[in-house]
């Protein structure tokens, strides 16, 4: 065997285990992108029940109700379709009605989900207030947002 035979012999190699490498980050990347559903989605698709599911939209105004000392039962819509949420736990600062939103929970037999996680999205003006009064401190803060 030549030596040039032994350097393609190990170019293919190489190439061949960088291209099972590539499809199997790829493969792995694919099975763990988590997406989230809008309202409309999930009730057009058909999703089975007892699935563990994420689902983006607004707090509903006016639904948020408290259950107990830490049970909430609210609507996530998305201006087409409503969906009442039930959690159980403490919830995030930023959750209130009409602000975004994302729950991972799952869904039962009467279409409500029972959420087990619920996160709180924020626009582009938001900024923690301990942040806010450093920045008042300093008069560099500038009220003049729309």
């Amino acid at each position: 065997m030549s030596l040039r035979f032994q350097r393609l012999i190990l170019i293919l190699i190489t190439l061949i285990v960088l291209g099972f490498a590539i499809i199997l980050i790829l493969f792995n990347t694919k099975q763990n992108i988590i997406f989230f559903y809008t309202p409309s989605e999930l009730i057009k698709k058909d999703i089975n029940k007892d699935t563990k599911i994420r689902i983006g939209g607004y707090v509903k105004e006016s639904t948020f109700k408290k259950i107990s000392l830490n049970k909430y039962e609210f609507k996530i819509t998305d201006n087409n379709y409503d969906l009442s949420v039930i959690y159980e736990g403490i919830l995030p600062d930023l959750f209130r009605e009409g602000q975004g939103t994302v729950i991972e929970g799952i869904v039962n037999n009467n279409n409500i989900i029972i959420a087990n996680r619920v996160y709180a999205k924020h626009d582009e003006n938001y900024m923690p207030s301990s942040i806010k009064k450093e920045l008042e401190k300093n008069n560099q803060w500038k009220k003049k947002y729309k």
